[in-house]
This record gives structure tokens, sequence and C-alpha cells, in this order.
């Protein structure tokens, strides 16, 4: 059968761009189309660089070839992607909550590192060097923020902001503290599905009398799920930081982590990795130390991925009594765990500077300064 370029190109007039309301012909999809004796040749752009996209259009087009020129026709399909540039980058997602400056996502890939307790800790000194600081529990399923606090049995009140009824946080050691552990009973299990867990969340985070804020730090669960991306799409997370052993297990999983806010979809900025449990060392012998769990694993790591150390928090048995006992060992002055956690907060409120200083600005971002780093109020 003989056909020509204008029959394939009447017949292709018949496929709709998606999402543009005009044929293929029309919208200038389609660039070229040859023929010679039963074979045809067409060649196409399209914008959504979607692989079921592209199948989906390669195949309406043999089916409207065959159907309405030529059955036997043999069809080859030239499909080129010209999707779009993105005009915007490091583009904070999320509302700002006013009064709150800097949210500070603390995360790993694996549980049992030690993510709350440092998180505990590096709020406490936070606070002692006189910032403004809270806490979001965002460990649904396992919330220890509460006991970290010495705030177990402890209740957020009620109170009016601006004609609306808020949560006000609950405050220890001059940290304010929201938690799903405050409205559940200590043997009761957490049983939601994400959805209702991620509503959870809204409410502690945007139905709360949160106050002016220098940090808002937030101990998200372990793992990569559908907590964290929650938390991303509903807050400008201004920097991340994910804690891990030296452990290759462990690593493996922080790098895991490290990945999932440097998605291009997520782009937040990593601030950095701490290692804890990093070294062993015996009250007995001062000068010695033990890698229990390897050596430099998180420094390794930090190198290969090209972001920060912040810092190395040995493994001590008073830091596990101070979290259990509800007093974060951080606050234990003229001691090495003091000066440990000290120059790891500097480490991190630096890192905030300077990811704010590259950034545009925007409203989440207000920290300039070093301002209380050097002088810490005992």
């Amino acid at each position: 059968m003989k056909f020509t370029k204008q029959d394939i190109l009447k017949a292709l007039e018949t496929i709709t761009v998606p999402g543009e309301g005009r044929n293929m012909v029309e919208s200038g999809a389609v660039k070229n189309v040859v023929t010679f004796a039963d074979e045809v040749i067409v060649d196409i752009t399209i914008t959504n660089p979607a692989l079921q996209a592209r199948k989906k259009t390669e195949v309406e087009i043999l089916q409207v070839i065959h159907e309405k020129v030529y059955n036997k026709a043999q069809v080859k399909v030239n499909m080129t992607v010209n999707a779009p540039a993105k005009t915007e980058t490091n583009q904070i997602k999320g509302k700002n909550i006013p009064g709150i400056q800097n949210i500070v996502a603390v995360a790993s890939g694996k549980g049992g590192v030690g993510k709350s307790t440092v998180t505990a800790n590096l709020a406490v000194t936070l606070a002692k060097m006189g910032f403004k600081v809270g806490v979001l529990d965002a460990d649904i399923y396992g919330p220890s923020m509460p006991i970290m606090f010495d705030v177990e049995m402890e209740k957020p009140l009620s109170v009016t902001v601006d004609g609306k009824s808020k949560m006000k946080p609950v405050e220890n050691y001059g940290v304010k503290i929201l938690s799903i552990g405050f409205f559940t009973k200590p043997d009761q299990a957490v049983v939601w599905r994400g959805p209702m867990a991620s509503k959870a969340l809204n409410q502690m985070i945007f139905d709360a009398a949160w106050g002016t804020l220098d940090f808002l730090l937030i101990d998200l669960p372990p793992g990569t799920g559908d907590i964290h991306l929650s938390i991303m799409q509903a807050l400008p997370i201004t920097g991340a930081v994910v804690v891990s052993t030296p452990q290759n297990v462990a690593l493996a999983d922080a790098k895991k982590g490290v990945s999932m806010f440097q998605q291009e979809s997520i782009n937040v900025p990593v601030l950095g990795i701490i290692e804890n449990m990093a070294y062993f060392t015996p009250e007995e012998l001062p000068d010695n130390k033990y890698y229990i769990f390897g050596k430099e694993g998180a420094k390794h790591l930090a190198e290969d991925l090209n972001v920060p150390l912040l810092g190395e928090i040995p493994l001590v048995q008073s830091i596990r009594e101070a979290g259990d006992i509800g007093r974060p060992a951080a606050m234990q002055t003229g001691t090495p765990l003091e000066k440990a956690f000290e120059k790891l907060t500097q480490n991190i409120v630096q890192e905030v500077v300077n990811r704010n200083t590259d950034l545009p600005p925007t409203e989440a971002i207000k920290i300039t300064t070093m301002a209380g780093c050097s002088a810490v109020k005992k």
C-alpha cells in the first residue's frame, strides 16, 4: 500500500498531548516524518521524562498509524525528551512557623546509634549557650524525650494564642519539648498507620505555642520513611545531621540517610555526620581508647560523601545513666563529656551559619553570627 507523509501527519493529529489540550502535530511535538515504501520514521519531542509517558506516547503513535494508515506499516519512533529546566534551586519547602528561626532534623539510618541521646544533649547545650531551643520528638512509635528530660508525667497545657487554642510545650532545662509520649500511657503502644502518625505530627508542629526559638530540633525516627517525608513536606528544614556509630552496619544505613536528604526532590542541606560511641575510655585508664565499634568510620564516610564530620562522642556509661534518669550528660559541668558536646554544638551552629550564608535568604533562615558559642552559661 502506498501512503504519504501527509497521511501520517493527519493520523497523528488525532493524538492529544497530555496536559496541553492540543494534538501532537499542532503542538510541535512531531519534528519530522519520513516515509519509504511501507516504512515510517517519526521524530518526536516530548516534555514528560517519565518512562510511562514515553512508552504511552510510542504505543499511541504505533496504534494510530496501524489503524488509520496501514496496518502492516513498519513504524520506528525516535523520541527525544526535552524536560523544562528547573528554575528554582535550593528551595525551602513547607510553611514557616512564626518565631522559629532554624529547624534542624537529627536523623539516623539505623536504630540504636544514640540519635535521641545526641538530640537531647545537643538541645541542653544550645540552651546553656544562650539560645532558645525546642525539641519535637517525631519518633511516633518510640518516643524517648519525656524520659530523657525527666518529664514523663507532664502534660502539655492548652493556651490561647491570637484567639486560637494551642498546646504549650513542656519545658525543662531551658528546652521546650513536645512528644507523642505526653499523650499516651507509658506501656501503651502506638499502632498507627502513616497518615494518622503524620496528622499527629502536624498537630504538634502547627498547633503548638512554640513561641520564639533560635533552634527547633526534630528527633526523627530511624530509617527513611513516611514520617521523614511528612516532616520535610510540612516544614522548611534548615539542615539535617546524621548520627552513626563507627560500625560498618550503621555506616551503611547512615549513608542512605544522607542520600535521602540529598535527593533532588527533597534537597535538604546535610550539615554533617556525628559519630556516636566513637571509642571507649575506662575511668581507671583515662589515656586509653578502645575502638569497640570500629575506628573513624564516620570520618571516612564524611570524607566520601563530602560532608563535615561534626564531632565524635565517646562511649561513656554516664551518658546512658544520665539519659535514663532524665538529666542529659552535657549538663555535667567541668567534664570531658560537657566539652565534647560543646564542641559538637559549636560545629553544628557554625554549619548552620555557613548554610544560611550560602543559600538565598528566606523567612526560615535568621542566624548570621556565632553569638553565644564562645560564652557558655554555666
